[in-house]
C-alpha cells in the first residue's frame, strides 16, 4: 500500500489531489502529515491541530463509478469506516452528526472532507480527508471539540490508528448491500428520533426530529407542523 507521510503541508487533500493529476496511484494510497497548515472541513471551517499529536490523512479511492446523484453513498462508507475504527477501541457514546462529523457523547473528535473527482459524468475517484483528534488535549475557543485522549486517558499510536481506519475503509467500499449500509449508518445518526432545534438559512430557529437522510444525502426532518421536510447542508443547522 502506497503511503506517503509528510512533516507539514498546507493540505494533505490539496497534495493528493495534485498527484492525482500526475501519477498513477494505487487504490487506496493515502498521504499523512503531522502538521496541517490550512486544514479544511464543512461549511468553509478550518481545522485546527497541534503538530504530530492528531490523525491527519487523505486517501485515494480510484474506480468508483458511481453516479453522481448517489454521491452520499461515499460519505456514508467513509463515516461508517471512521465509527468503526473508534468503536473498536471501545470510544464510548459515539454517533455520526449529519453529515459526517463523528462524535463522543456531544463532543466532536473527527471530521471528514471528501472531494470527488468524475469522469464522463460518473464519479470516478474520491480524495477523502479525515481529521481525527487523537493525543491533543487542548482546544481553544472550540467548547464542543475532544479528543481520543482526553475521552479516555489512553496515548494512541498514530500509525496503528492509520492502518485500522484503512482496512476498516477497505471493508465497508466492499459491501454491495446500499440498503444495509444506509441503515447502519441511519441507526447511529446524532439525534435521531430526538425533538431537536435547527437554524434555517435566515437565521430562524425551529424544532423537528431527524427522522432520516434521502437518497440524495439530504437531511429528512419531521417539523412540528407534522410535514417531512428535506434539507440540504447549506440550509440548516443542528443546535445541540
Amino acid at each position: 500500500m502506497q503511503i506517503i507521510k509528510l512533516n507539514a503541508i498546507d493540505s494533505t487533500n490539496q497534495y493528493l489531489h495534485d498527484l492525482v493529476a500526475e501519477l498513477a496511484l494505487e487504490d487506496f494510497a493515502t498521504v499523512t502529515a503531522s502538521y496541517q497548515t490550512h486544514g479544511r472541513g464543512q461549511r468553509a471551517t478550518t481545522w485546527q491541530s497541534e503538530k504530530g499529536k492528531n490523525l491527519i490523512i487523505s486517501v485515494l479511492k480510484n474506480e468508483i463509478n458511481l453516479n453522481p446523484q448517489r454521491q452520499f453513498l461515499i460519505n456514508i462508507v467513509v463515516s461508517l469506516a471512521v465509527f468503526a475504527t473508534l468503536k473498536s477501541l471501545q470510544i464510548p457514546k459515539l454517533s455520526i452528526k449529519w453529515p459526517n462529523d463523528i462524535l463522543s457523547h456531544d463532543k466532536k473528535i473527527a471530521g471528514i472532507l471528501i472531494e470527488l473527482i468524475l469522469k464522463k459524468n460518473t464519479i470516478d475517484k474520491a480524495i477523502i480527508g479525515i481529521g481525527l483528534n487523537t493525543n491533543q488535549l487542548n482546544f481553544k475557543d472550540l467548547p464542543r471539540a475532544s479528543s481520543l485522549k482526553s475521552i479516555t486517558g489512553v496515548h494512541y499510536d498514530l500509525d496503528e490508528l492509520l492502518h485500522k481506519f484503512l482496512e476498516n475503509l477497505k471493508h465497508y467500499f466492499s459491501i454491495e448491500d446500499r440498503d444495509q449500509l444506509w441503515a447502519t449508518y441511519e441507526n447511529v445518526l446524532f439525534r435521531k428520533d430526538k425533538p431537536s432545534t435547527f437554524v434555517d438559512r435566515k437565521g430562524v430557529s425551529f424544532s423537528g426530529i431527524i427522522k432520516g437522510v434521502s437518497q440524495q444525502g439530504k437531511l429528512i426532518v419531521k417539523t412540528e407542523e407534522k410535514s417531512i421536510q428535506e434539507f440540504d447542508l447549506k440550509a440548516i443547522q443542528l443546535m445541540y
